[in-house]
């Protein structure tokens, strides 16, 4: 499992550095999601490895107190059994008072080990964690760069491409053209439906000047 995530961090690291670099990026994304979903995968493996890791931990616990408690259970019975007198009873909880020793002496010994495997997934599965959201964070740098990319080469199609931009010229004369009759359909379609009031008003205003003049 460590060995294939750090196959495939390599595998991200060297194709972002190649991408990065390149002036041409036609669409490494899919590529590098690909990539990213099998890094979550593993590290969602390890996750779960460490739960059940937790899991484990306690359960060893939980045995080791268990059989620790037993052990002083049966080491107190032997004393009451010696002192009455009982060798049948005194020999058998002394027998099984070694035991559960025997048990809580290995359980200990599991338990170490098991805290010691924890901790050392707690430290891959972080490393992990932060390798993945360092991925993730140049993804979205390479995005960045992708959108830059093709917008540059949106711009220099429109600017510097002779028929693109013609076209594109064509496009702003037709609307201008449009907006010029538009204008000049509402102006004349306003003086056609004002004319006879003007008219009206220009005759009545020529007559009080004859009218001032007589």
């Amino acid at each position: 499992m460590t060995n294939l995530f750090t196959r495939i961090k390599n595998a991200i690291s060297a194709d972002l550095h190649e991408a990065l670099d390149q002036k041409e990026i036609q669409n490494p994304i899919a590529m590098l999601n690909h990539y990213l979903r099998q890094c979550e995968q593993e590290t969602e493996k390890v996750r779960k490895l460490l739960e059940r890791q937790y899991t484990l931990k306690d359960e060893f616990t939980r045995e080791l107190h268990q059989a620790l408690e037993l052990a002083e259970k049966r080491k107190h019975q032997a004393d009451i059994a010696l002192k009455a007198g009982e060798t049948a009873l005194y020999e058998f909880a002394l027998a099984e008072k070694r035991q559960y020793s025997e048990r809580a002496e290995h359980l200990t010994k599991a338990l170490a080990q098991a805290k010691d495997q924890l901790e050392e997934l707690e430290r891959k599965y972080g490393e992990m964690k932060h390798k993945l959201k360092e991925m993730q964070i140049r993804r979205m740098e390479l995005m960045g760069r992708e959108n830059v990319t093709r917008a540059h080469h949106r711009m220099d199609q429109v600017l510097q491409t002779s028929s693109y931009s013609n076209q594109s010229y064509s496009r702003f004369h037709e609307i201008e053209n449009y907006l010029d009759r538009l204008e000049q359909q509402v102006n004349s379609d306003y003086y056609r439906s004002t004319i006879d009031a003007k008219i009206a008003q220009l005759e009545k205003d020529t007559k009080v000047e004859l009218s001032k003049s007589i």
